[in-house]
């Protein structure tokens, strides 16, 4: 019976991708009730190059269909041309209102004193944590409501007139939506840009245990990958590599940047992890497809 409906399975995907005369790809109907969708998503492209040399890696050699860009972070017009080149990969702009780490900063695109610190960047962290010097708080710094839409408009407009595929928005490290207030302005642009959100009923899973080394995160992504129901999926990690310029990125808690997010990779690019995938049957999609439908 199963390997009945297995079959039946592959058919309804060959018919839905068979061509038309022409050559051209059918268009796609509605995705089977037993389906599995996966929106493999890599964060933080434009934070370094590692990051950038990494998200096209795991897109091209991997499991990654959508790539999330931060416009006003250093290595943003290495990571709009190289989106240029690989223009088959989806892409959502990762709204930024905070820069993380210690020894690579980046700050506002537009004049915003109420989202900076002393010296220009973006605070470090959402809210203020007790591990953190006193004020590093996004939220604590009482951010002016206008400057926030102003930043963020700025941002998809910059990544719009870079990047084509631009189809989403996503946030970094929950801060454009951390509040209602703050909610309320990131939906209203959503909605006046047409670029949405999560795709309505995905699910989001999250396979890796904290700090754990490559071998482990693979096989932590396998056995997510064969728990996963029928339903759209979304898993978010953060390619990288490790190389002296990522070996330099950390914060207090979090120093072994580069051995983590190579591992990322490692998982993302792995046999073992595209065995998994064929073997259910996971269909690989982008937000940008899971969208359209």
């Amino acid at each position: 019976m199963k390997a009945t409906h297995r079959w039946a399975g592959l058919c309804l995907a060959l018919l839905a991708f068979s061509p038309l005369p022409g050559g051209e790809p059918a268009p796609a109907g509605p995705a089977p009730e037993a389906s599995i969708r996966l929106i493999v998503r890599a964060d933080d492209m434009g934070s370094s190059h590692a990051a950038n040399a990494a998200c096209i890696r795991a897109f091209k050699e991997g499991i990654v269909r959508s790539v999330e860009v931060m416009a006003p972070a250093a290595w943003f017009p290495e990571a709009a041309a190289l989106l240029a080149e690989n223009p088959g990969l989806d892409v959502g702009v990762h709204l930024t209102l905070t820069s993380e780490w210690d020894a690579c900063k980046w700050g506002p695109l537009t004049r915003a004193p109420s989202l900076s610190d002393a010296d220009g960047y973006f605070f470090p962290t959402t809210s203020q944590r007790s591990d953190f010097p006193p004020g590093t708080g996004f939220l604590q710094a009482k951010p002016k409501l206008d400057e926030v839409e102003r930043e963020l408009r700025a941002q998809i407009e910059l990544c719009r007139r870079k990047i084509r595929g631009v189809s989403h928005l996503s946030v970094h490290m929950g801060t454009a939506t951390a509040t209602p207030e703050l909610r309320a302005i990131v939906e209203k642009l959503s909605s006046e840009y047409k670029l949405p959100l999560d795709p309505a009923g995905a699910r989001h899973f999250s396979g890796f245990p904290w700090k754990a080394g490559a071998d482990e995160k693979v096989r932590a992504l396998v056995k997510g990958l064969e728990g996963l129901q029928p339903g759209l999926w979304i898993f978010v990690e953060h390619p990288g590599m490790d190389v002296p310029e990522m070996r330099a990125m950390g914060h207090e808690g979090y120093r072994d940047v580069a051995a983590d997010r190579e591992g990322v990779t490692r998982a993302f690019t792995s046999k073992e992890v595209k065995d998994a995938i064929e073997r259910r049957g996971i269909q690989l999609v982008s937000y940008g497809d899971a969208l359209k439908r």
